[in-house]
């Protein structure tokens, strides 16, 4: 355990030596946020509600998308992308650690200064915005739980399309793919409430709702009580199963890097 711990605080520091690249990283993600706003504010105008959502929980809503989306940054897609297509990987493998939980190791290390970051926006959101939906204690717990797994299973995603490297060589078809099904399926793009019942339905048992929809949804009150614990059991069931297809996945792959004599 000292080993993985040791490797999330290199990725920490490693953060930090380049923290100035890291804040940047930032700005577009702000600014999609703040458009997102003027867009809702524009379409809740003169309304009660839009799929079920009032203008006060949509602006709870888009803070907890903005926040989760912070999360496991499209640069761990590449470093983990790019250590299998340069070679890197094979020396991962001479050291005695799991290459999953190291990576995850990696993950939690930037989440960290990734979740302080964005924490600190939100306050600034949260100041400018103006009132905006809250949750009670026992939800806001299960808010905390719920953004909590977001980091696991946006790890998994980026985990699993980086191995995708060693069948295709390219990434970035990859990436593009993934990320298109994670805006459509997650709710970050549109709530789920406005989508059509057939498309609802299918994102509902999805694994992308989890990192962003369903702790957005709990924090904006749009679910509560029995209903959102089952969200985020199903959060947490995924994130399981995904870690197992992930290591299945990685031994598929480690037998195509011998073929190739890697």
């Amino acid at each position: 355990m000292s080993a993985y711990a040791a490797v999330t605080r290199t990725a920490v520091r490693a953060i930090l030596t380049y923290r100035l690249n890291f804040v940047l990283g930032f700005f577009g993600s702000v600014v999609q946020l703040l458009a997102m706003y003027a867009v809702w504010q524009a379409l809740l105008a003169g309304r009660a509600e839009v799929g079920g959502l009032t203008w006060p929980q949509m602006k709870a809503y888009l803070m907890v998308v903005f926040l989760t989306g912070s999360l496991v940054s499209v640069v761990s897609d590449f470093e983990m992308a790019d250590r299998i297509r340069d070679g890197m990987v094979a020396l991962d493998l001479t050291k005695p650690l799991s290459y999953q939980a190291a990576r995850f190791a990696e993950t939690v290390g930037a989440a960290g200064l990734e979740l302080c970051t964005a924490a600190v926006i939100c306050l600034g959101y949260g100041m400018l915005a103006g009132p905006m939906a809250m949750p009670g204690g026992g939800m806001l717990a299960l808010f905390a739980v719920s953004l909590l797994a977001v980091v696991p299973v946006k790890f998994l995603f980026s985990y699993l399309g980086s191995l995708a490297c060693f069948w295709t060589q390219n990434y970035f078809g990859v990436l593009w793919a993934r990320q298109t099904l994670v805006l459509l399926f997650s709710g970050a793009l549109v709530p789920l409430g406005l989508m059509p019942s057939l498309l609802r339905d299918v994102a509902e048992v999805l694994p992308f709702v989890g990192v962003a929809a369903t702790p957005a949804r709990i924090f904006a009150g749009d679910v509560a009580g029995p209903a959102a614990v089952v969200l985020v059991l199903q959060q947490v069931l995924w994130g399981v199963a995904l870690w197992l297809l992930a290591r299945a996945a990685w031994r598929g792959a480690l037998r195509r890097l011998t073929v190739h004599g890697g």
